[in-house]
């Protein structure tokens, strides 16, 4: 193999002129690579039970007694998450559909297959599997162990960094579901568990049919009028986020053949396929939405921002539910749209937590894009700094 491909794209300065990486054997550099085959009985974790019981994917239990002990790399053997890495330090049982790779450096050779991507190893008609005889005989390349302490301390830093902002997403979500949960009153009461200061009256109950504006503005997509607006639909959009994705295609582009509804910025798009899957959305333009879905819009004393929080509500959610499952594809129609009931405060405590709620999926969203950037950014040095 020639000497220039031996070489990464990006290295750090002090090894510029350094030598080429070498290829070696993965069993040359690596402790021990093997398969579980603990027996066990798994447990909550406790001071009889201290000792991580490892699965193939995570821990999956505790046991009082271990089989192995050191600096781990996992993956399953076989299955959907054959492939897929994590990884563990300290003392452990292994289960049997758990490949393991034990060793020193791993915080070098953690990142180099995560870059190798052991998913190409898996094999088979059936299942995909991987097997440690065949780790044991992977051809990796390796630079001095300088080098490696280098490139091990960088992705560690980065992994640090990915880990602390998926956190952050993590408690940002569980805290929206949590105010979800108390700014709302539960069944049968007229007043949520937390309220904004100032307000006091109870909640009235209102009728959706009363509230809501389920639009029938349907229009001809093949007329040219509407090519360069996107074409929106459930699938289009993000379940229990109101994310839009990137998949979305103009009018012109989607080869529609059938009437859509028409809608502008701020109104609401409510997926009413499937309501399980929690598909819903503010517009963030004007577009034509698929007939699957819904355009709604608050009126008579309720707030639209107001209107979406209740969508996101567990209430709102179990009641969709029950009413659309039914044989064949689940959906909730307008009739039984229109005889939901939910309570409302007044218009001022409506705007209070429609802004609250508009601010914390703001916040989320933040979050979202800088964990995103951050794995844009490892998956660029993941292609640059290996061979």
């Amino acid at each position: 193999m020639e000497q220039t491909k031996l070489v990464p794209k990006r290295r750090f300065k002090e090894f510029q002129n350094a030598h080429a990486w070498e290829q070696r054997k993965l069993s040359d550099i690596t402790d021990s690579i093997g398969t579980g085959k603990s027996s066990f009985i798994k447990h909550e974790k406790s001071a009889d039970n201290p000792y991580a019981i490892l699965g193939s994917t995570s821990i999956i239990g505790y046991d009082s007694e271990f089989d192995h002990e050191g600096d781990f790399i996992l993956t399953a053997r076989v299955g959907a998450n054959a492939g897929n890495l994590y990884r563990y330090y300290g003392k452990a049982k292994i289960t049997d559909n758990t490949v393991f790779i034990k060793g020193k450096n791993l915080s070098f050779l953690y990142p180099l297959l995560d870059h190798f991507d052991l998913r190409k190893l898996s094999f088979g008609t059936g299942q995909p599997l991987v097997k440690a005889s065949e780790l044991k005989n992977l051809q990796i390349k390796t630079p001095s162990y300088e080098e490696q302490i280098q490139v091990g301390n960088f992705f560690n830093q980065l992994d640090y960094l990915v880990t602390l902002h998926q956190r952050k997403l993590e408690k940002t979500k569980a805290l929206k579901s949590a105010y979800l949960s108390e700014m709302f009153p539960a069944e049968g009461e007229r007043v949520p568990k937390r309220r904004f200061a100032g307000f006091t009256q109870a909640w009235e109950q209102r009728k959706w049919e009363d509230t809501v504006d389920i639009s029938t503005n349907m229009v001809d997509p093949r007329t040219g009028l509407y090519d360069e607006l996107p074409h929106i639909g459930p699938g289009n959009i993000e379940s229990f986020t109101g994310k839009i994705l990137d998949n979305v295609l103009k009018v012109k582009d989607s080869n529609l053949i059938s009437g859509k509804f028409h809608f502008y910025k701020g109104d609401i798009i409510y997926g009413k396929i499937n309501p399980q899957l929690g598909k819903y959305a503010i517009a963030p333009c004007e577009g034509l939405a698929s007939a699957d879905s819904y355009i709604l819009n608050a009126k008579n004393g309720v707030v639209q921002n107001f209107l979406y929080s209740i969508l996101q509500t567990k209430d709102f959610y179990k009641y969709s539910v029950s009413v659309s499952s039914r044989t064949g594809m689940p959906k909730i129609n307008r009739d039984e749209l229109n005889v939901y009931n939910y309570k409302v405060p007044e218009i001022e405590e409506q705007k209070k937590i429609g802004s609250f709620f508009v601010g914390l999926d703001n916040f989320i969203t933040l979050h979202q894009r800088k964990l995103e950037k951050l794995q844009s950014i490892k998956k660029a040095y993941l292609n640059e700094m290996f061979v």
